[in-house]
């Protein structure tokens, strides 16, 4: 990694760093051992202002001894397969440049380690909050490849550089309505918005659909409605209950690892459900939802990089019992929960999604549980027309058909209006057997209630 930023900096060979104080395999809360700050002096001929250049070390795996990441070999990803950098415009007189977009990438760090969900470039990360804690409009992130660092072949495994982009939030709606991409291709056309090499600019007071208002109608409206959303899964704050069974079936010792439902999802589902999202977020790719394969690991599923997992966090048994054994299951009556971030995309999913034949998924952040909204038209899907709720362990799919999707987007009207919304609220489409709550975010982010 150091190699290829000197080739990009070949007269920097010793940059301003911001160091972990303790590191994270000692026990530190920063998982980020350094963030390397370099002085960019743009491209006057592209138009690419003067710049901060910011580079992490930490994501990827930097030691190859287990104490962070589990090596598994030099073809694959190099720990989490990626690090993120970040390009501040740099303000006149600016001699060094500032040290607050280390602790944004340390706290995306954060989550991606306490997670394991990986960023892929055309992500975006609501953050709802000015980056560097000012009064700034750029409240939001998305994620693209640096335009300068190429993936590296490390002994470790592939890294490769994804750069974090500031944006406003009429930019972000823009991001998950039609495709991050998208957004992100405006963005390099408009020179104070980021240009092409898609720099921040903190002080940057209009969205691009201010600068030139065409570009909502003419790109952004004409892309949603003809492509459809390409935001294929979130992470979220989201739970669900199966109606159908009496409670009592949980204290049922012949139950206890068949039919059951594991507290944690296994290794094998979060892998299905990350390659679910990765395959949803290529461009005009086929909606196929991959199949529940029975793969073994030694006859058991075990969790990846068990030492990431918070001391809190004891593994139930149910998280290690074969894969054979948890059965996927038909249910007859459902009730979703979500926050009201995550319930006001549920028009997006409906109708930028469904509607278009393709599949959607929450992933709840804690990653116990998984809700995959999938259309008729999904291949691979273990929800049908005939059981349209069914759930693998923790991972709950929902098919809706379209005449479905119509009904509850008239019913969800009022998702789209967040300042009139009073919590708890409650959907219900009772010969659907289906409950939706939109709840405080409280009743997530405390397991007792």
């Amino acid at each position: 990694i150091y190699g290829e930023c000197r080739r990009l900096y070949p007269d920097q060979p010793n940059p301003l760093q911001v160091t972990a104080i303790l590191k994270y395999w000692l026990g530190g809360p920063d998982p980020l051992d350094y963030v390397s700050m370099y002085r960019n002096l743009g491209n006057p001929a592209l138009n690419v202002p003067e710049h901060w250049h910011y580079v992490s070390f930490g994501l990827s795996d930097l030691y190859g001894d287990n104490r962070v990441h589990e090596f598994t070999g030099t073809d694959g990803p190099s720990g989490f397969g990626f690090e993120l950098t970040f390009r501040l415009k740099r303000e006149t007189g600016e001699s060094a440049p500032p040290t607050w977009p280390a602790e944004l990438m340390q706290g995306l760090a954060r989550y991606v380690f306490q997670s394991e969900n990986t960023f892929c470039s055309g992500d975006h990360v609501s953050w709802h909050s000015p980056l560097d804690n000012s009064e700034s409009r750029i409240q939001h992130m998305l994620l693209t490849e640096d335009p300068q660092l190429q993936p590296v072949q490390t002994p470790f495994g592939v890294v490769t550089f994804l750069q974090i982009v500031g944006v406003c939030t009429e930019e972000l709606h823009a991001a998950q309505q039609w495709n991050g991409q998208g957004i992100l291709e405006l963005l390099r056309t408009v020179p104070v918005a980021g240009g092409p090499w898609l720099i921040t600019d903190m002080r940057r007071g209009e969205t691009i659909f201010e600068i030139d208002p065409h570009l909502q109608q003419e790109r952004v409206d004409k892309g949603i409605e003809t492509d459809g959303s390409n935001l294929s899964g979130v992470s979220a704050k989201c739970a669900w209950d199966d109606l159908s069974r009496p409670p009592e079936d949980d204290e049922d010792s012949r139950s206890i690892c068949i039919g059951t439902q594991p507290r944690r999802l296994s290794g094998k589902d979060t892998e299905q459900i990350r390659e679910t999202l990765r395959r949803g977020l290529e461009i005009n790719s086929k909606p196929v939802l991959p199949p529940i394969n029975a793969q073994r690991q030694n006859g058991l599923n075990l969790d990846r990089a068990p030492s990431r997992k918070d001391s809190l966090e004891s593994e139930s048994s149910a998280a290690i019992i074969p894969h054979e054994l948890i059965r996927t299951r038909q249910l007859e009556s459902v009730h979703l929960k979500f926050n009201q971030e995550s319930g006001a995309l549920i028009p997006l999913c409906l109708r930028g999604r469904l509607l278009h034949g393709r599949h959607f998924t929450y992933k709840s952040i804690t990653g116990d549980t998984a809700i995959t909204f999938v259309s008729t038209g999904v291949e691979g899907a273990f929800a049908t027309e005939e059981h349209p709720y069914a759930a693998h362990g923790p991972w709950l799919q929902i098919l809706l058909t379209e005449e479905f999707v119509e009904r509850m987007l008239e019913d969800l009207e009022d998702l789209n209006s967040p300042e009139e919304f009073k919590l708890p609220k409650e959907y219900s489409w009772p010969e659907k057997k289906l409950k939706v709550s939109i709840l405080p975010d409280a009743v997530f982010d405390n397991p007792l209630h």
